[in-house]
């Protein structure tokens, strides 16, 4: 496959999945600042819960027409018929637990909306709109302080399926955290901080 023709990637890329090497390549770590795009990945990680990102990405032109192209003001007024259809559509997780949240997750991200004027505002505020670089050889976390922070704050205003775990890997697909390790012809490394001035 010429896509990977020698080109070396983070461990868990290393797949022969297209999908797979051209999410990691064209998308895993970049910054994302559109809200439809935040709140996609946002019901995507969470959909992943206990099974492998690569079923998701098979399902994901699926679920981008089940959840009406991850329309937020839409999804948002879902009612009990729709979850019931959804419940027997095969192209997603059916999941009822899963289904509830993206809808009730809908609602609490126009609230945010709402107070922050975007989700990109609210989500990037937690790092001064500057994603933090990281990638080490000691392996990718599955947690941080960062995303603990988050994750404890989300759940205050409602969501749902973002427990820290789940919230890393969202903030590590959303470009918030760079986690391409030195290996990977992706890798950007961490900044160093500047030396202070002598007074």
């Amino acid at each position: 496959m010429k896509q990977s023709a020698g080109k070396k990637r983070c461990g868990w890329a290393g797949s022969t999945d297209p999908d797979y090497i051209r999410y990691h390549d064209k998308e895993w770590a970049r910054p994302v600042h559109d809200d439809r795009l935040l709140f996609e990945m946002l019901t995507l990680e969470g959909a992943q819960a206990g099974l492998s990102w690569s079923t998701i990405l098979r399902k994901r032109a699926h679920y981008q027409r089940a959840f009406a192209d991850f329309d937020p003001k839409k999804v948002a007024r879902f009612d009990a018929a729709r979850k019931a259809a959804l419940l027997l559509d095969a192209g997603i997780v059916r999941n009822r637990l899963k289904i509830d949240s993206t809808v009730t997750n809908a609602q609490a991200f126009l609230a945010v909306q709402r107070e922050f004027g975007s989700f990109d505002h609210y989500l990037w505020s937690f790092v001064d709109g500057k994603p933090v670089i990281k990638g080490t050889r000691k392996g990718i976390p599955t947690r941080t302080e960062l995303s603990d922070r988050i994750s404890k704050d989300l759940k205050k205003r409602g969501f749902r399926f973002v427990g820290t775990t789940i919230l890393y890997a969202y903030l590590q697909a959303v470009g918030v955290v760079n986690d391409h390790t030195p290996d990977c012809f992706l890798y950007r490394a961490p900044r160093r901080a500047p030396a202070r001035q002598r007074e």
